[in-house]
């Protein structure tokens, strides 16, 4: 008889039912009874980062985790990718559809998980090197190769349209740099002036995010799935209170659209002598 179709993973193991092998009777997660001992014994953000890591989380890793998911939840209402899950809620897209949008707009490398990308990279390579750091960031596409991302146009980690870096960055960067002084959290708060100062632009939250990822061992594609995740609960509320709404109440900013060639400049034309 030859051997039944198998699944190959070093994440997850189950044992069938003894009368139902479609359906598990024991989940391993990294060889971590899931049901029969971890829901028991972990928080939510301990089995996440078993998940991702494959390893037990220290405490400080788990308050460290839990900290930054509360700081990444919800970016409001300004953030492009809530607002493209306001606008699936408001146009009465179904409910999935929202969430892929906000993980589409979500995505890219201005504000989204490819900029965290390249920074979690940036931090394997260069460390705590502040003079590599400022050659990185004053030219970050050295030894750019033609890929399906286009040279990014600032760098990355700062708002290159900011004015001065937000109190949420702030405040955020303050408490996670206190949870491990001693890492590239804690490097960051203490070199944010400088480096904003060499860049001409303010700190971001990639970075902060960036930073944590790195302090927390992922990779740079652990921390693109990590960072989308994270930020979905604010695109979900966002769009579900939009839905109730309706688009009466949706903010629109119509005094600052301007058309060149607006229809409504010329006269409409005299309909009465159709018939129907």
């Amino acid at each position: 008889m030859s051997e039944p179709f198998k699944f190959h993973s070093a994440v997850w193991y189950e044992e069938p039912e003894s009368d139902n092998p479609f359906v598990a009777r024991r989940c391993l997660a990294h060889g971590y009874d899931v049901y029969g001992e971890v829901i028991r014994k972990s928080s939510w953000s301990e089995y996440i980062l078993l998940l991702f890591s494959g390893d037990k989380p220290c405490r400080q890793q788990i308050v460290l985790f839990e900290k930054l998911a509360i700081a990444l939840a919800n970016p409001g209402p300004r953030e492009p990718s809530v607002r493209a899950a306001m606008n699936g809620g408001v146009g009465g897209s179904v409910d999935a559809a929202s969430l892929i949008a906000a993980l589409a707009v979500g995505a890219g490398q201005y504000g989204g998980s490819h900029e965290v990308f390249l920074l979690v990279k940036a931090w394997q390579r260069l460390g705590r090197d502040l003079s590599k750091w400022k050659e990185y960031l004053s030219d970050p596409n050295q030894g750019y190769q033609e890929d399906v991302w286009s040279p990014i146009e600032h760098p990355p980690g700062f708002d290159p349209h900011g004015v001065s870096c937000p109190t949420p960055v702030q405040q955020s960067l303050s408490l996670l740099g206190d949870l491990m002084p001693e890492s590239n959290l804690g490097w960051l708060r203490q070199n944010r002036e400088n480096l904003e100062h060499m860049t001409g632009f303010p700190l971001a939250m990639t970075a902060v995010a960036a930073a944590a990822f790195s302090d927390l061992g992922l990779s740079g594609s652990q921390s693109i799935m990590m960072y989308l995740m994270l930020r979905l609960p604010g695109a979900a509320v966002h769009a579900l209170e939009q839905e109730n709404l309706g688009w009466k109440k949706f903010p629109a900013y119509g005094p600052a659209i301007h058309l060149s060639d607006d229809p409504g400049a010329f006269p409409m034309p005299d309909i009465s002598r159709f018939e129907l």
